[in-house]
């Protein structure tokens, strides 16, 4: 049968009329019904029969082969941070499904809707140590919102529904469904798919509290000094705009976290710089000088907060959040507003009196004054020779005007990124914040691209994270994925080494890192580059990139041993950050 069959429509009349067909394809017409056009994965042995039946879905299911299952996952995540839509992995049992740990980690932490499918051996081999078989179930529980094992060919549509649904809904997350070889390989009376919209045991959303929302109101009204903190709860919510209609009603000051940013444009005049380690000097210290604090769509995260018990003790705490889990986890919140931000911040607003605080935004412009003499200045205009990874960013942002998405690794580069890169528009920043993965740049971008091909897409990488993935460099050149690539080449596993300097004096324990000719191997798979280390042709350099049609890999060589500033050292509060 070469024919898909995803025209079957879900309703009355059609839900008599049935179709024999195997397990495989019932996957992929639910993957079609479910809109989506784009798979990352890598075939196995026990995943064979989805990958014999996508042969016939060429047409209507573009397949990306990455390297590793690893780069699979990361650039699923990708795609579902720039598209806004659910990412989609295929891989095998064994080494294949255990492969997709890191990323799962780090898509739940993050919370990126992924849907893994992955096969697993014949059931009757379930518990005998098959070849290639892992209790792939057990394994990834505590790292995806829902997991579960099919046996059943007939199982498949409403597994697959579940997971789409649960994946996508209330505070998203990783799913994955583990599908047994004879249950791919069986045929079964197919009568249609059906989307998933209602779980008796799962609330994706909880009960919005009214009385909350009122409490909420009338702490901000009474407030002298409040303060905003937004994190990537705005960005999952769809609520871009209902959020900038609750800042400007009442002139608050806001501040970002790592995943918030990109929500509210970076040349916002209420915004005043993004939280944490190694944040902006204003918002950190004002978070304990600010009288109310409000929370939205962020969770409290310990690098947002520094020591807990110095954290905003002279504040009435309000905390916006889709998941009840967060609130009270770290912080002790005043008021509770449950719900999505999409729905609760209108609500709030209309409660809202119009108001100016002008004279209390203007203290966070003024320590900003003192972060960008102490820091600033001299990291985006450099006084010393060498190059700063401030002003390749910064030179980077005239060229693309912040329209670009930019995708980052994990390092000090991420930390200078986020610091300067400026954004236009929500989705155009993706990055992993909770975990930390080293390696997720590379193929995260590649999955970015293919969520939003009509952008620029951007990857800034350090020369130690490239290294984990590069291979993923064999897929851009099969598939022609059009990433900028820009390699921060220090020669140091820089933030490693920052902190060995700061508190280990300078006993610099292997982080020492010998990386090969970036540009040569890029050449290996056919990608165009260059290496640059002088100011002088930083510029020209980035235009090329950035104006050759395909992809295009950078590498610039910054200062070995510059540091990230300012810094909330661990154990300390965020009013104790460091400028120097």
């Amino acid at each position: 049968m070469n024919e898909t069959i995803s025209k079957i429509e879900n309703t009355e009349s059609d839900s008599q009329k049935s179709i024999e067909i195997s397990g495989s394809k019932a996957v992929l017409e639910a993957l079609l019904q479910e809109n989506v056009h784009t798979v990352f994965g890598y075939p196995g042995g026990a995943i064979m029969p989805i990958y014999d039946a996508l042969y016939d879905y060429s047409d209507k299911l573009k397949h990306i082969l990455v390297r590793h299952e690893q780069g699979a996952i990361h650039a699923a995540q990708g795609f579902a941070r720039t598209s806004g839509k659910t990412g989609v992995v295929f891989a095998t049992s064994g080494p294949g499904a255990t492969n997709l740990v890191t990323g799962l980690a780090d898509a739940m932490i993050d919370s990126n809707p992924i849907v893994c499918i992955t096969g697993q051996v014949f059931a009757s081999l379930l518990g005998t140590d098959a070849f290639q078989e892992t209790d792939v179930i057990n394994i990834t529980t505590p790292v995806t919102k829902w997991n579960y094992q099919v046996t059943d060919a007939t199982e498949i549509p409403e597994a697959i529904a579940k997971a789409f649904h649960i994946a996508s809904t209330g505070r998203p997350g990783p799913v994955l469904i583990d599908i047994t070889k004879n249950a791919q390989m069986q045929l079964f009376e197919y009568s249609g798919y059906k989307k998933c919209n209602h779980i008796r045991s799962y609330r994706p959303e909880p009960e919005i509290r009214n009385e909350y929302i009122e409490q909420a109101a009338e702490l901000i009204n009474q407030a002298k000094k409040p303060f905003v903190i937004f994190g990537q709860g705005v960005i999952l919510g769809k609520a871009e705009e209902e959020f900038k209609a609750f800042i400007e009603k009442t002139n608050l000051p806001a501040a970002a976290t790592v995943m918030g940013l990109s929500a509210l444009e970076t040349t916002h005049p209420l915004h005043v710089g993004m939280l944490g380690m190694h944040g902006n000097y204003a918002p950190n210290v004002m978070t304990n000088e600010c009288d109310v604090l409000i929370a939205v769509g962020m969770r409290f995260d310990d690098r947002v907060t520094g020591r807990l018990d110095k954290y905003a003790k002279q504040a009435k705490i309000i905390h916006l959040d889709i998941d009840p889990a967060e609130i009270d986890k770290n912080v002790k919140t005043t008021v509770p507003v449950w719900g999505n931000c999409k729905k609760t911040l209108p609500v709030l607003t209309a409660l809202l009196k119009e108001n100016d605080h002008s004279a209390w935004l203007n203290e966070f412009r003024e320590l900003e004054k003192e972060e960008i003499k102490e820091v600033i200045q001299e990291e985006l205009d450099p006084t010393t020779k060498v190059l700063t990874m401030g002003e390749v960013i910064k030179v980077l942002n005239e060229l693309t005007n912040g329209d670009a998405i930019v995708v980052t690794d994990v390092g000090q580069h991420q930390m200078v990124a986020s610091r300067y890169a400026k954004f236009n528009q929500s989705k155009s920043w993706v990055t992993s914040g909770g975990l930390g993965t080293m390696g997720f740049g590379l193929p995260a971008a590649i999955g970015a691209w293919y969520g939003a091909p009509e952008k620029t897409v951007v990857a800034i990488i350090g020369d130690g994270g490239f290294q984990m993935t590069l291979q993923e460099l064999g897929t851009i050149m099969q598939f022609g994925a059009k990433v900028k690539i820009m390699i921060l080449n220090n020669e140091f596993l820089g933030m490693v080494r920052q902190w060995q300097q700061l508190f280990n004096e300078k006993r610099y324990s292997f982080v020492n890192i010998t990386s090969p000719d970036f540009v040569a191997v890029a050449k290996a798979y056919y990608i165009d580059g260059q290496r640059i280390s002088d100011r002088e042709g930083l510029k020209p350099a980035l235009e090329t990139m950035l104006n050759h049609d395909g992809a295009y890999l950078l590498e610039v060589m910054v200062g070995k041993e510059n540091n990230v500033f300012p810094m909330v050292t661990q154990g300390s509060s965020v009013s104790e950050i460091r400028l120097k």
